[in-house]
C-alpha cells in the first residue's frame, strides 16, 4: 500500500514537473515575440511586404497575437478558456500589439494548462474541424513556437530586406532563451527549473 501511494506521489511530482517545463518553454517564447515585436524599427511598421503589396509589417506582426486568439476559441472557448479581443490589423500600435501579446500569450497558457491537467491532452472541441494538429501538449506547444519562431525571422528577414535591420540587442535576444527562461520564472515563481 506504501509503494502505491509513493508511486502515485513520484507520478504526480512528474506530471507537474512536466507542466511547468510545458508552460515556462511557452512563457519564454512569448516573451521572445513580445521582444522582437517592441523592437521592431518605426520606419519598418507600416512598410509593405515585398510581393505582397497589400500587407504590411504591421499586419504580419499583428498575425501572431490575432491568430493566438483564434486557436484559444477554436480549441478552449467550448471549455470556458477566455478568448482575448483580436486586434485591428490596419491600425494598432506596437505598444497596443505588445500588450495584445501579453494577453494572448496568457491565454495561450491556460490553454496549454488546460491540456496539462486533462492528462497531457486537449479534448477535441466541435470547432476544431481543420484536425492538423495533434491536441496533445507536446505537439500544441511544438506547433505555436515553430509558428512564432516563422513569423519572427520573417520580421528580421523583412528588415534586412528593406535596409531597417533590428538593433543587435533586439535580435541578439531572439537567441537567448537562457535570460528568457530565467525571467519567466522569476515572473511566474516557477523555481522547477534552473
Amino acid at each position: 500500500m506504501k509503494k502505491a501511494a509513493a508511486a502515485k506521489s513520484e507520478q504526480e511530482v512528474s506530471a507537474d514537473m512536466l507542466r511547468n517545463s510545458i508552460l515556462s518553454a511557452w512563457r519564454t517564447n512569448a516573451r521572445i515575440t513580445a521582444h522582437i515585436v517592441a523592437g521592431i524599427p518605426a520606419e519598418l511598421w507600416e512598410a509593405k511586404v515585398p510581393g505582397l503589396p497589400r500587407k504590411t509589417v504591421r499586419m504580419l506582426a499583428a498575425h501572431l497575437h490575432n491568430s493566438r486568439c483564434a486557436w484559444i476559441r477554436t480549441l478552449g472557448k467550448e471549455f470556458g478558456l477566455f478568448v482575448p479581443e483580436q486586434v485591428n490589423r490596419f491600425d494598432v500600435t506596437v505598444e497596443q500589439l505588445v500588450l495584445a501579446l501579453g494577453r494572448s500569450g496568457e491565454g495561450m497558457s491556460r490553454l496549454l494548462e488546460f491540456g496539462c491537467d486533462r492528462g497531457g491532452s486537449i479534448p477535441p472541441a466541435k470547432a476544431y474541424v481543420w484536425r492538423n494538429l495533434p491536441l496533445d501538449v507536446g505537439h500544441v506547444l511544438s506547433y505555436f513556437v515553430a509558428h512564432e519562431g516563422h513569423h519572427r525571422g520573417q520580421l528580421v528577414m523583412l528588415a534586412r530586406e528593406l535596409g531597417h535591420q533590428f538593433p543587435a540587442a533586439v535580435t541578439n535576444g531572439l537567441w537567448d532563451w537562457t535570460k528568457w527562461a530565467r525571467e519567466t520564472r522569476k515572473t511566474n515563481g516557477d523555481a522547477s527549473h534552473s
